[in-house]
């Protein structure tokens, strides 16, 4: 069995005291004597929990619980991404179709939240996004606000925020990779329009498709580069 550490403990600890984001912790005294440990073993357990973004360490004004973002995730699929010769595009690769199962398993509820409905922030997206790609340029922060902007009126706020690492990783690691994706830009600007005009229609096959046509062209860039 895996022993338990001190900085398990301090997770615990915030769950029994049902502490909330915000929150501010026990001060470091008083860990030590509730967990009976010793303050360096505290320290290191903080500095631990603060590089999970678990605690949000502020000097001279304490620990408290952190935002539990995923940046932490992030940064570590973007190390791995560019980490080892020869692996790096089949990482990309994986976050890709990560990416689009999230797409697909997500697509009843968005469906379903966005029928029936007008949507002028994610139109005006599409319209940008097709705007740059016929001059040729990307736009990975519209394309970003467009995913999260499609499951913003979910009751789900960890999907989204996997839907935004994920792309967050996408967009660190394919300008290191060399990967030719601008002669598809249009098609997969286009796609983001499909997806939305299928989602406002309420129909969830034609959503389905929209996906598959937004993948395809990176996933042939990638299947051919890594192949």
């Amino acid at each position: 069995m895996a022993k338990t550490t001190t900085s398990d403990r301090i997770k615990d600890l915030i769950l029994s005291d049902e502490l909330r984001p915000g929150d501010l912790l026990p001060t470091e005294g008083e860990l030590c004597d509730r967990l009976g440990v010793s303050r360096s073993n505290v320290r290191e357990a903080i500095r631990k929990l603060s590089t999970l973004d678990i605690v949000d360490v502020r000097h001279g004004h304490g620990t408290y619980v952190g935002e539990m973002s995923l940046d932490a995730l992030v940064e570590a699929l973007v190390f791995r991404g560019v980490l080892s010769p020869g692996d790096d595009l089949r990482a990309l690769r994986d976050v890709v179709e990560v990416r689009q199962a999230l797409d697909f398993g997500m697509s009843e509820a968005i469906v379903k939240s966005l029928q029936g409905t007008t949507n002028p922030e994610l139109s005006a997206l599409v319209d940008d996004m097709v705007a740059m790609a016929k001059e040729g340029r990307s736009f990975p922060q519209q394309d970003r606000a467009f995913h999260t902007g499609l499951l913003s009126a979910l009751d789900n706020s960890l999907v989204g925020q996997l839907v935004a690492a994920f792309w967050d990783v996408h967009t660190a690691v394919l300008p290191r990779l060399n990967v030719a994706v601008a002669a598809d830009l249009e098609q997969t600007a286009k796609a983001h329009g499909e997806m939305l005009e299928a989602a406002q229609a309420g129909d969830v096959k034609a959503f389905h498709a929209a996906i598959t046509v937004h993948y395809d062209p990176i996933a042939r860039a990638l299947d051919r580069d890594v192949d």
